[in-house]
């Protein structure tokens, strides 16, 4: 069987024709042509125009490797005189897009390489140079976000990401429907802008974008908050409980700190050195020793142990079923914690009042949606940047988390490079 009928049987394209192959040292080189009056497309506006003339050299195209062969496509571009542009321009041929010396599936081959391991070292592997596998990810990732469907997203979450150093974040917002997970936007800083620049590019892909949204999920960053209040008001915004059990621990961690060195100037004997996670772990994660030691912090009666039981008193919360038990439960909490001389613990008091309907959201929607998929999905954020050992600008890495995380689709080939 010859490589010609194998292309045509596969890769055919209308108007072109595979006239030969041949080697030339490590590479297969199959030569190209139109076929007999056919007209090329013109590179502007893609309608076929009259050929002006040929480019005096020959293009030459690189294609996936054939058994160990480096294969390319020989063409020599036709330049046309097209009527609508006014101009001559070079023709658009249909195996590869743009300027790219690198075939469409070619490029596909690459991203679906990309996917699994490192660019450095799929441009190791394929002799190929870091530009290309980057561009060609680009080019997946520019088709899938062209043609991916939006109806279905009803439910989506929000988080920010640290990726420098230096406090440089990106805001990420994920489709967390229970039929559907998925990143669906990446943006520079997690100010109001950067949410309301994700909601302008989502009415740009899909027109009513926001008033289909029924469920809204963050944490409790000032910025988000007021977006998600101004855009989508219809929607029911969950404050998660992860979020919220980090800022007690945040709290019980500053009042132990204090009272570390309180019991330091006194001159008292250290109580609380070493109980950090004795504290802040739950009581079912704790090692005997651990439970031995918290068991001793219990019998005193230091401001750490008043701090340490609301927080475990709080966590009854979380079991009722009932948003409005859950809401008279968490009035009680706040009164009596307002009552208490622990300014960290009023702190959290004061920001569960503010926050009341939103957490309250919770129960409304029976415990179904939450950031746990978000923070999971975080983690395939963080290793996509950690694989690439950092990637130095911001356009680079939004091609590569899409790519991973994105569930984009791809262009239909023959073959599907898995």
């Amino acid at each position: 069987m010859l490589v010609e009928t194998v292309l045509n049987r596969g890769w055919h394209h209308k108007g072109f024709v595979y006239e030969g192959a041949r080697f030339e040292g490590k590479a297969l080189v199959i030569s190209v042509r139109p076929r007999k009056g056919s007209r090329g497309r013109c590179r502007g506006c893609g309608r076929p125009g009259p050929t002006y003339d040929h480019e005096p050299t020959w293009r030459w195209f690189e294609h996936v490797p054939l058994w160990g062969w480096a294969v390319f496509f020989e063409y020599r571009m036709r330049r046309i005189a097209c009527k609508q542009c006014g101009r001559v321009l070079v023709e658009t041929v249909p195996w590869a897009s743009g300027k790219h010396h690198t075939t469409d599936m070619y490029r596909c081959f690459l991203a679906s390489w990309a996917k699994v391991i490192s660019w450095q070292e799929v441009s190791r592997r394929f002799q190929a140079c870091w530009q290309t596998v980057f561009r060609s990810v680009q080019y997946v990732v520019g088709y899938g976000l062209e043609h991916r469907d939006l109806s279905d997203v009803g439910a989506w979450g929000i988080d920010e990401l640290a990726w420098r150093k230096g406090h440089e974040y990106v805001t990420a917002v994920y489709q967390i429907d229970p039929h559907h997970q998925r990143l669906l936007w990446v943006g520079k800083d997690r100010r109001e802008l950067s949410l309301k620049a994700f909601f302008v590019e989502m009415e740009k892909a899909a027109e009513g974008f926001a008033g289909r949204i029924r469920v809204v999920c963050s944490d409790l960053w000032r910025a988000y908050v007021k977006v998600i209040g101004q855009v989508v008001p219809q929607a029911a915004h969950v404050i998660d409980r992860f979020h919220i059990m980090q800022h007690f621990g945040k709290a019980l961690d500053k009042i132990r700190a204090a009272e570390v060195k309180r019991l330091r100037a006194k001159g008292q004997r250290p109580l609380l050195t070493k109980t950090r996670w004795c504290l802040l772990k739950r009581p079912e994660n704790l090692t005997d020793r651990q439970h031995a030691r918290l068991g001793e912090l219990l019998r005193l009666n230091l401001r750490t142990t008043r701090a340490y039981l609301l927080k475990e008193q709080f966590q009854l919360f979380w079991h009722y079923k009932s948003a409005f038990w859950a809401g008279r439960f968490l009035d009680l909490w706040c009164r009596r914690v307002m009552r208490s001389r622990l300014k960290p613990m009023k702190d959290i008091a004061q920001m569960l009042r503010k926050h009341r309907e939103p957490i309250l959201n919770w129960f409304r929607l029976k415990k179904a949606f939450s950031c746990a998929i978000v923070e999971a999905s975080n983690n395939k954020f963080k290793l996509t940047i950690r694989k690439a050992f950092g990637f130095r600008s911001f356009e680079v890495l939004s091609v590569a988390v899409l790519h991973q995380l994105g569930d984009l689709p791809e262009p239909q080939f023959t073959h599907r490079f898995w």
